[in-house]
């Protein structure tokens, strides 16, 4: 069982752990030694919280700087301590290490009573879900084991607790250094508490259910190909986050939502398998050679569906020394997926100490939490961490660090989910063919590829996408150059008028226009002018993200997306070389080694 011990700094959790350790049996025998001998040393008075300080900064300074795992058993079974750091500027250490943590140990000093950090960890373990907290009231020799003094803080902080829906578990008076209610009950000097032990009360915290029982989610890691010695596997690689996945069951990649059914169970260096489950790492193949990549999510197809929606309702605990803000370029990591995105709206911050919330700011500063709805370039598929926590939490990324992280509340509906849905029905009921995409790719040497060059009304988008398609037709490529006219007047014929639904329709129609073409492997080069944000996201959601190029041709003046290449004053031959490299890059041109 894993638990995590939090508290303010030199509120005494490292020497409560340290203490429980020695008393447990649970130490190497010439480790107290070689702990007593550095504290002669040192010229200090020896602590058992040295056991678990490893670091020569934290023994220097007193505190603890990293999660420290150690092991141990009781009667019952073996645990998994993780000793967070308590001090403000290391939070972000004590979230990695509660982040997978069934249950909580809180200390507070009995002296000093609830700070500001003790508040504040208590409202990030209720953020990460976990409900069940012991909270010790640490160094009750220091106020003479008084009875009041460890009742006002069991009062206080059970009515803080309270607001966050948490009833603790437990309160425990102790004194670490004395040994006193650790692993036995100190009956002579606190007669008044009959309590369990630190000991008894970790044996008493309940074991998280089996995530076996939770719908099957495993994000995609990668695909990956074997050729040597006739094998043509193509295995979906991954870890299992939740459920179990058997062979013969029905998979759905989302936000895709493609789908196909498992053909194999595949391990490494391990013969293949019939069944997997949660926390494996793992890989199958399938039925149907689909193009899927890192980042989707596979789930199976007789259980409920994961959230895809490019707009997020979230929980952030912000750590970055900027503040968070809104209309700033962001990453999200959810899973394998890395989606670029932007703070919509800041619903409201809570100071986590105190649980006030302000509805008036537009940033987020550091330590603060709030609640805000996030725009993502892209949809994204997810669960609420309350549901699956495996698929429901997040970080998020600014200039390469880890600036925050948060839970999923919800996914809001955003402009495309009615054409989403009927996307998830296009390819639930598509007529597959007997040859695949990868097989399309390898016998054409190329992945298929919607290349979007758009610009302004007066600029040479058609004459550069016209010259790319006699480029790459001359070197043997299978291409095609569609133009929106083309589409407005045939596809469309009669009903292209101008008006803002026909408009969305009209670009849906050339959506599904360009899924029939990419499905035959074909790179489609279209021309359009000024294509805006939402035009951008229609496409996403019809045709395969990471299929779609993005090209500006011309003056950037009008320019309201961020295309994947811009081109200004170049000349045709120089723009097609461009766009060409591009595909080159992206993977779009296979190279010839």
């Amino acid at each position: 069982m894993h638990i995590v011990f939090v508290g303010h700094v030199d509120h005494g959790k490292s020497t409560v752990i340290g203490r429980l350790l020695a008393e447990t049996g649970s130490l190497p025998e010439s480790k107290l030694a070689q702990v007593r001998a550095t504290c002669e040393r040192m010229s200090k008075p020896f602590e058992y919280a040295f056991l678990l300080d490893a670091l020569k900064d934290e023994q220097a300074q007193g505190i603890t700087i990293d999660a420290a795992r150690v092991f141990f058993e009781s009667a019952k079974r073996p645990y998994l301590i993780i000793d967070a750091p308590g001090h403000i500027e290391f939070l972000k250490n004590m979230v990695t290490g509660a982040s997978h943590a069934e249950a909580a140990v809180l200390v507070i000093d009995a002296k000093e009573g609830i700070q500001e950090n003790s508040r504040r960890h208590g409202y990030m373990l209720a953020a990460l879900g976990i409900k069940q907290i012991g909270v010790l009231v640490n160094k009750m020799d220091l106020v003479g084991y008084d009875q009041s003094a460890f009742e006002t803080i069991e009062r206080d902080y059970t009515a803080f607790l309270k607001q966050l829906g948490v009833v603790p578990a437990v309160f425990i008076p102790v004194s670490a250094m004395q040994g006193d209610n650790i692993a036995t009950r100190a009956a002579e000097r606190m007669p008044w508490y009959q309590g369990p032990s630190v000991l008894e009360a970790l044996d008493g915290f309940e074991e998280a259910p089996a995530p076996e029982d939770q719908p099957f989610r495993m994000p995609v890691q990668d695909v990956y190909k074997f050729t040597r010695g006739g094998d043509a596997r193509r295995i979906v690689a991954g870890t299992v986050e939740s459920g179990a996945l058997s062979v013969g069951d029905e998979v759905v990649f989302y936000p895709s939502g493609k789908r196909s059914r498992v053909r194999t169970i595949e391990a490494f260096a391990q013969p293949s398998t019939e069944f997997t489950s949660v926390g494996e790492a793992t890989g199958f193949t399938l039925d149907e050679q689909l193009y899927v990549t890192r980042g989707e999510l596979a789930v199976r197809a007789d259980q409920p569906r994961p959230e895809v929606s490019t707009r997020l309702r979230v929980s952030i605990f912000w750590l970055g020394a900027e503040p968070l803000a809104e209309h700033k370029d962001y990453v999200i990591k959810l899973g394998t997926a890395r989606v670029p995105m932007r703070v919509e709206s800041i619903e409201h911050v809570i100071d986590a100490s105190t649980l006030a919330k302000r509805e008036d700011k537009t940033s987020v500063q550091r330590h603060d939490v709030a609640e805000c709805v996030l725009r993502l370039r892209r949809p994204l598929a997810c669960d609420p961490g309350a549901a699956i926590e495996g698929t429901g939490r997040f970080v998020i990324v600014d200039d390469y660090d880890i600036r925050g992280g948060g839970i999923v509340i919800e996914a809001q509906a955003d402009a495309q989910h009615e054409l989403r849905e009927k996307v998830f029905l296009r390819n639930n009921r598509w007529e597959k063919s007997l040859v695949d995409s990868a097989q399309r790719a390898e016998r054409y040497n190329q992945r298929s590829t919607l290349v979007l060059v758009t610009g302004p009304r007066e600029g040479r988008r058609k004459e550069v996408a016209k010259a790319l398609e006699r480029r790459l037709f001359d070197e043997g490529k299978l291409v095609y150059y569609l133009g929106f006219g083309s589409v407005l007047y045939g596809v469309q014929g009669e009903h292209g008028d101008s008006s803002e639904a026909s408009h969305d329709d009209l670009m849906h129609r050339l959506g599904e226009v360009a899924h029939i073409i990419l499905d035959a492997g074909i790179i489609l080069i279209v021309t359009a002018q000024e294509l805006a944000p939402r035009d951008i996201a229609i496409f996403r959601a019809v045709v395969q993200t990471d299929r779609i190029e993005t090209v500006w041709v011309g003056d950037r003046t009008a320019m309201q997306i961020s295309p994947d290449l811009e081109i200004d004053d170049h000349a045709d031959d120089e723009a097609v070389q461009m766009i060409r490299q591009r595909l080159q890059e992206c993977g779009a041109i296979f190279r010839a080694w």
